[in-house]
């Protein structure tokens, strides 16, 4: 099935079904906007507010990208609203698109359980994108994340072409909140956007990261270690954020991974802070919302976690026998996406540096890329294998290339072939070792193999060598990670 892009199918048919009416942040982006809707949930919880989340794709079922309050919506809440939806669309032959039936299927669920306040995240572009028929009235705040180059064929070659599509979601006399920005064009052409539609431009201030006060955020966590056995996660980021919606300067514990997380918080806390003073966004919210926010923001921050993305697991592997392996999963699909990607490896390896008793780590990406052109395999995975500071340590880097399970109810979806993936590997680094899925045949068992073969060079017993797993290139290869996390969870042996 193509894409078409178009508010036509979705508006004929939402003029069948119960209005929607539900207090809506709206967030657009081409990366960042998960981590955002996150966040700006989970502060939300935190203050007491029944709160629901759409984002997409799925992971591992389409119920996942429908929250309430943090939680996937239950199989029979879904299958109730999504058939009232799909008999509609056969009653008046709208022939809605499968995104578009689930957009609506998310917002029948909002309305019929009246949540307080309702984040939704854009699923590509955002002026043509469904979740834009959302009515005027329903919007409270428009909100853009980091603009960069994905999805060209359908949104334009520039990061301006793109930033123009995406500010398409502004409304008139509602509040525009543009995320911090790589490319200074972007905010130029936002700006002219808004400015047209009559919407209020805001742009985001900076949280910045301040130095670990034992005063605010308790005692230094231990050192970092890869070791499953005995993991120990890379610090919270502690934070500060100035605004005149805060008495105080704010100072909060960060979880989520990546220096890139402090400026997706950026937006998350100015989208706040204008939601507590904006008179159009402070009328609309639960009585008290203010004193809330402002009492538990702290706790909101801290809580929130987002699967997927830059997230550690331990995982059992059998073979050659079993044993426990950390792996980083990270559903890096664009060049943008990779580079923080591999910013943060490099991370990773700076604060190794710092034990002395390292002295080998081994290194396994295991890559699997969606067939998107004109985005090639070298665009999204060049970032990951440039050139890094030395170290006193070896780092010994492998690769896998396999394919992902085709995502429920998007048939388009495909994966590049491993081949391809290895070709460019090979053209990107030299001495690495390449273990390449078949481009054919059966999917199924293609990362089971590839996380074996990752781990057949154990470290266990080895003084000062340390092993890590990274699972890349696709939300989709993913999503099957985390399916093969779930089997285990659910038969422990």
């Amino acid at each position: 099935m193509a894409i078409n892009l178009s508010l036509e199918r979705i508006r004929l048919l939402a003029s069948h079904l119960p209005p929607y009416s539900r207090p809506t942040i709206h967030v657009a982006g081409t990366n960042g906007k998960g981590s955002v809707t996150c966040m700006l949930s989970s502060i939300f919880a935190a203050s007491g507010l029944t709160v629901g989340r759409f984002n997409s794709p799925h992971l591992v079922s389409v119920q996942d990208s429908i929250l309430i309050n943090e939680q996937s919506v239950s199989l029979e809440e879904y299958s109730l609203s999504r058939a009232a939806v799909e008999s509609a669309d056969q009653d008046y032959g709208t022939e809605v698109s499968s995104f578009e039936m689930l957009t609506l299927v998310a917002l029948q669920i909002f309305e019929k359980l009246r949540v307080d306040v309702v984040v939704i995240e854009v699923g590509m572009g955002g002026r043509l994108d469904a979740t834009n028929y959302i009515p005027d009235d329903s919007i409270l705040l428009s909100a853009l994340t980091t603009v960069d180059l994905d999805h060209q064929l359908f949104l334009g070659n520039t990061v301006e072409l793109i930033a123009k599509e995406k500010a398409g979601i502004a409304r008139k006399n509602k509040p525009f909140v543009l995320g911090i920005q790589k490319y200074a064009a972007v905010e130029n052409v936002v700006r002219s956007v808004v400015e047209q539609t009559g919407a209020h431009f805001i742009a985001a201030h900076s949280a910045q990261r301040r130095a670990w006060d034992d005063t605010i955020d308790g005692p230094l966590p231990p050192t970092f270690s890869l070791n499953a056995e005995s993991f120990r996660p890379p610090p919270a980021q502690p934070i500060t954020f100035t605004s005149s919606a805060f008495p105080d300067s704010l100072s909060a514990l960060l979880y989520l991974n990546g220096s890139h997380q402090v400026e997706n918080l950026s937006l998350v806390l100015t989208i706040t802070s204008t939601l507590v003073t904006h008179p159009l966004c402070a009328s609309r919210m639960p009585s008290g919302f203010s004193e809330r926010v402002l009492e538990n923001i702290k706790t909101g921050i801290r809580n929130a976690t987002w699967r997927g993305r830059l997230s550690f697991h331990r995982l059992t592997v059998s073979s050659p026998s079993p044993r426990a392996i950390t792996v980083l999963v990270d559903g890096a699909h664009n060049r943008a996406s990779s580079e923080t990607l591999a910013s943060y490896v490099s991370n990773l390896v700076t604060m190794l540096d710092g034990n002395p008793q390292m002295r080998i780590l081994r290194l396994t990406y295991i890559l699997a890329l969606s067939h998107s052109p004109p985005k090639t395999p070298k665009d999204t995975l060049s970032p990951l294998f440039a050139s890094r500071s030395s170290t006193r340590f070896s780092v010994q880097t492998k690769v896998a290339a396999v394919r992902f399970t085709s995502p429920e109810g998007m048939p388009w979806v495909n994966s590049v072939p491993p081949s391809e993936i290895a070709a460019t590997v090979r053209e990107s680094v030299s001495g690495v070792g390449l273990w390449v899925a078949p481009d054919e045949g059966e999917i199924q068992g293609q990362l089971e193999s590839a996380l074996e073969w990752a781990t057949t060079e154990g470290t266990e017993g080895e003084d000062g060598a340390q092993e890590l797993v990274i699972v890349a290139g696709s939300l989709y290869i993913v999503a099957d990670f985390y399916r093969l996390l779930a089997r285990q969870e659910a038969n422990p042996s």
